[in-house]
């Protein structure tokens, strides 16, 4: 193979790489990073810019005259551990010499193609168990927790039906919680004892965009602009959209049904929170399409995660908890990564969902415009900005304090 063969191979890679990595949900600065890394060792030159909606690739062997440019438009990626996993394995086996160039490009092929590795049927059940899962962690009654985890199986089929209806996907977050706020306040002529706004919060709470807001404000602070902003504003719509769809549907349900007077529960004892935390941990492993050797390891971030939040919470505060619940998750992650050789991300992501605070911005939103408050809090505008910035901070720290060796 002659050098313009050598380098039109090696370009493909890079590029097909870059593809696969942005659809499986990696961040803009960490895959602009892990390229630049792969192309030093295919001995290119490369540099790249990374957006949720568009990718720019420049490669060259060294001469500037040379260079090849490549873009791409791209839909924003969304996270599949699994996948993540085999290409960064296939990255190594590529530079220990285990696969060449043509056949590693034919193993992401293979990756991207795989098809969903737990099916519909645990997908279907992982989508109402999270949404049970969520109610339980707001400590309210086993009444909310019940009909929470049956309107998110009833949401989970909005998604299906999307995957083959363009104008479904188009709609999908405003229609969900249209049905779900219908639903929600038709439930209280037979059951009145249910809190209807935090019922309809579980049961999209697969669509608030909290992993999204931290993953945007982390792409700030690594000074990814475009990126961080295109991220920042597209989880801001998505909140926007579910939220006008659940105050649609809830006023449309009390023109329908009237309005039932509220009976209040029996809340759930305090130790079923961390039974929701093993609930919602084995959910995701689901949902993100994580391999089932390196679940066990995702359900403890969940454990670690929460456990390191609760007791800063208890020392520090609820906002600055979060500080060390991301402090010790980004730790337990990095380490992860030294022992398995695996992206810390496989653990990290699924840790951070159980302390992200996406839902306390749509409640925010909900206090904001109807002066009606979800559940009991103080300031929840405030202390919904300082969890994000004591989350940012904290996977900042814990990078410094313990780096992780891999890029991913």
């Amino acid at each position: 193979m002659n050098q313009t063969s050598q380098f039109i191979e090696k370009r493909r890679f890079i590029i097909r790489l870059g593809k696969a990595l942005h659809k499986f949900g990696t961040p803009a600065y960490r895959l602009e990073v892990h390229l630049s890394n792969v192309a030093s060792l295919l001995q290119l030159q490369g540099n790249f810019i990374i957006s949720p909606t568009s990718l720019t690739f420049v490669i060259s062997e060294g001469d500037e005259q040379q260079e090849y440019t490549h873009l791409a438009r791209v839909t924003p990626g969304e996270i599949d551990l699994g996948s993540l996993a085999r290409t960064d394995e296939l990255v190594e086996e590529l530079a220990s010499g285990q696969r060449t160039l043509s056949e590693a490009i034919e193993r992401l092929d293979d990756i991207a193609n795989k098809p969903a590795p737990y099916g519909r049927e645990l997908t279907f059940f992982a989508f109402g168990a999270s949404s049970g899962a969520f109610a339980m962690l707001m400590n309210t009654s086993w009444h909310d927790v019940f009909w929470s985890t049956l309107l998110g199986l009833i949401v989970c089929l909005y998604v299906f039906w999307s995957e083959h209806s363009s104008r479904v996907t188009d709609m999908l977050e405003p229609v969900a919680a249209i049905t779900s706020a219908l639903l929600a306040t038709a439930i209280t002529l037979i059951d009145p004892s249910i809190n209807v706004p935090l019922v309809i919060l579980s049961s999209i709470i697969a669509f608030i965009p909290g992993l999204a807001l931290t993953v945007g404000l982390a792409e700030l602070a690594a000074r990814n602009l475009i990126s961080g902003t295109a991220r920042i504003m597209d989880a801001v719509m998505s909140l926007f959209k579910l939220y006008f769809g659940a105050l649609l549907g809830v006023t449309l349900g009390q023109l329908f049904w009237g309005q039932v007077e509220f009976v209040p529960p029996e809340l759930i004892p305090q130790w079923t929170t961390w039974l929701a935390v093993t609930i919602l941990s084995i959910s995701l492993i689901i949902l993100f399409k994580a391999r089932i050797k390196d679940a066990p390891w995702g359900i403890i971030s969940g454990y670690i995660a929460f456990g390191a939040a609760l007791w800063g919470a208890h020392y520090l505060g609820p906002a600055l908890g979060a500080f060390a619940g991301a402090f010790i998750l980004g730790i337990y992650s990095n380490l992860f990564a030294r022992l398995t050789k695996l992206p810390s991300s496989i653990v990290k992501l699924l840790g951070l969902v159980v302390l992200v605070p996406g839902s306390k911005v749509y409640m925010g939103l909900n206090t904001l415009v109807t002066g009606q408050t979800i559940i009991q809090t103080t300031d929840i505008g405030s202390q919904t900005f300082l969890i994000f910035m004591s989350l940012v901070a904290g996977l900042i720290f814990s990078n410094v304090a313990l780096p992780s060796k891999k890029t991913l």
